[in-house]
């Protein structure tokens, strides 16, 4: 079976001609950058993954980890791709070569990563969990802990985590009863236990630094009162050598659906009084830290969503092409007729072709949120800055939410396809849909996306930042409004964006009002219509895209001479494909759609109202 994870005509097609990598490399920042290093660095990625990552993800799955006397083992098999992930310093893509980085642009790291994270994320998440702890010491840290911690991090050679759950406290992170008392030397003693720790206990690297969450004695209640503090396994000495065991301890490692070879632990912390932490940042203003590492988390969860639906749509197709059964609908009355493969049978083509929508608007909801991170890189001010940064927060949730529900979706699509076949662990989907349930869950729920959505993102600068969203989405109609063939799709999609509008600004009152429960309880629809008009979004700016490029190929032919033409040009095919893709999304998910935004407007008070004891149990 063919091995999937990314189709890179379509990572092409984004990156260079809907986003215009090109013209980002242009920048100073990027000097002496060019496509041709560009797709150099994607090819070793696609190599990489292919021939490193992708042989050791059914193995690791089905041996998972070995939890002996505190210590975590990983499969064997992991060793040498963690050793090549190093060497290739696929980490620390993005920053800045003076601290162990690359300095390539945000798009180019987005596009690796869906190869390198996208053939096993059990593998890859020992490595790319530390990039986000690395990420903080270098913009929070004083310059000894950047000296101390950040070369050695973004290399690989020492593990990061997020350290933040604990069993009582959840998702209430100001619940936490984690402590932290200061001592003569400057250092803390940090006392608590954790849960739910990627990559907190393993045998990859020679030392793992873990961002804890603690309150400091005396402190505000609250997230008023959080710190953070940087807790090393084992200490590390004022010139970056590893001194002796610091008192945290792996007391379990979680059982869990999928991911059985990520490490997945829990965490004691001065269980014999002699945990030692870095005080990261000020006193109290933890959350501030952590928020910025939740918020690379959380878009690195949403893209996690694409990376599944991308491996589960190409291996559907593979094998949508290659399984042979039942006649083709159109001789279903010829008992002689031979048996077609099952991509011939429309009600495949529809899983097909649900599945193939949602990828492509999400690598390019994905793409476009990186692009936005080298426009900061490339900004002129503080000021432009700032407003890309904000673009950026109020399609966070979003991005984490749609894409991690509508990636599983993509993995259910899949295993319908393979039909009992699917279902068993003879074939990936079986691994992937269990896997990538996950990605709902953490770095805040999706129901907390939507929450943050509603509560927070919508009134950001008194809602100007919500209409300069669907202002962009205008520029890709008029456009389309413009392009022979699009006419229509631009119209549908314009009475859904205005609709959109209407919609906020109803669910934004209510929830400023007595109903404020209610507004809430239909906080996750409203997400979901937004990710929706975010896909037409995007589907049909590939289209504006793709239009005049086939126009241009195909020049005056019709009928039967047009799709011979389609069928032998395979520029031909994709952009046909690019075209269909938003006419199907934006015909017949779109209307759907619209009959959600009149749910949320008719504001049912159903779920608020309803005793509890109704619930029956």
């Amino acid at each position: 079976m063919a091995q999937q994870i990314a189709d890179r005509r379509d990572v092409d097609f984004v990156m260079y001609e809907q986003l215009g990598l090109e013209d980002i490399a242009k920048h100073e920042r990027y000097k002496g950058m060019n496509r041709k290093m560009f797709d150099m660095i994607l090819t070793e990625a696609r190599n990489f993954a292919i021939k490193e990552i992708l042989p050791v993800n059914e193995e690791g799955d089905k041996i998972g980890l070995k939890f002996e006397n505190n210590q975590v083992t990983v499969p064997e098999c992991f060793h040498r791709p963690y050793k090549l992930l190093c060497e290739g310093e696929w980490i620390a893509m993005t920053e800045d070569p003076e601290v162990g980085g690359q300095g390539l642009p945000h798009l180019i790291s987005q596009a690796a990563a869906e190869y390198i994270v996208g053939a096993d994320f059990s593998f890859s998440s020992v490595g790319f969990a530390t990039h986000g702890a690395a990420k903080m010491i270098e913009i929070f840290g004083t310059e000894k802990q950047k000296e101390q911690y950040l070369r050695k991090m973004y290399s690989g050679q020492w593990g990061g985590t997020m350290v933040l759950t604990e069993p009582e406290a959840g998702s209430d992170v100001g619940a936490l009863t984690t402590t932290a008392v200061k001592n003569d030397d400057g250092t803390y003693s940090i006392s608590g236990n954790k849960i739910f720790i990627t990559a907190a206990e393993h045998d990859m690297t020679e030392n793992i630094v873990h961002p804890v969450l603690a309150r400091i004695e005396g402190a505000p209640s609250g997230t008023k009162g959080i710190s953070l503090f940087i807790v090393p396994k084992i200490w590390v000495n004022d010139d970056g050598s590893l001194g002796e065991a610091n008192d945290v301890v792996c007391t379990g490692i979680e059982e869990k659906l999928g991911l059985h070879a990520s490490p997945t632990c829990q965490l004691a912390f001065g269980g014999k009084d002699n945990c030692r932490g870095l005080l990261l940042g000020e006193e109290n203003k933890g959350m501030r830290v952590m928020f910025h590492m939740m918020n690379e988390a959380r878009l690195g969860v949403g893209a996690l969503g694409l990376f599944n639906a991308s491996c589960a749509y190409l291996y559907a197709v593979n094998y949508a092409k290659e399984r042979i059964q039942g006649r083709d609908l159109a001789d279903m009355m010829n008992k002689e007729a031979k048996s077609v493969s099952i991509i011939k049978h429309p009600d495949v083509r529809r899983m097909l072709m649900w599945m193939k929508t949602h990828t492509e608007g999400m690598r390019s909801f994905v793409y476009y949120v990186a692009s936005l991170f080298d426009k900061i890189q490339c900004a002129a001010s503080e000021e432009e800055k700032t407003a890309i940064d904000d673009f950026i927060g109020i399609l966070t949730p979003v991005i984490k939410s749609y894409c991690t529900d509508r990636g599983f979706e993509c993995t259910v699509q899949a295993m319908q396809v393979y039909g009992g076949y699917g279902y068993t662990a003879d074939y990936p989907v079986e691994r992937l849909m269990r896997d990538s349930k996950i990605n709902s869950i953490y770095e805040g729920t999706n129901g907390i996306q939507a929450m943050d959505l509603l509560g927070r993102k919508m009134g950001m600068k008194k809602g100007a930042i919500f209409m300069q969203f669907l202002g962009e989405i205008q520029k890709v109609i008029a456009q389309a409004k413009e392009t022979k063939g699009l006419e229509g799709l631009a119209e549908l999609l314009e009475t859904a964006v205005n609709r959109l509008g209407g919609v906020a600004m109803h669910i934004g009152q209510t929830a400023m009002s007595l109903d404020f429960k209610v507004a809430f309880s239909h906080a996750m629809p409203f997400l979901d219509v937004m990710g929706d008009v975010i896909m037409g979004w995007m589907l049909l700016w590939r289209a504006n895209v793709s239009a005049p490029k086939l126009a241009e190929i195909l020049g005056d032919l019709e009928g039967d001479a047009r799709i011979e033409k389609i069928n032998k040009n395979k520029n031909a095919a994709f952009y046909e494909g690019q075209v269909k893709s938003a006419e199907y999304f934006i015909q017949t998910i779109i209307p759907v759609t619209l009959g959600k935004m009149t749910s949320i407007e008719a504001s049912s008070k159903a779920i608020v109202e309803i005793p509890e004891v109704s619930f029956g149990g």
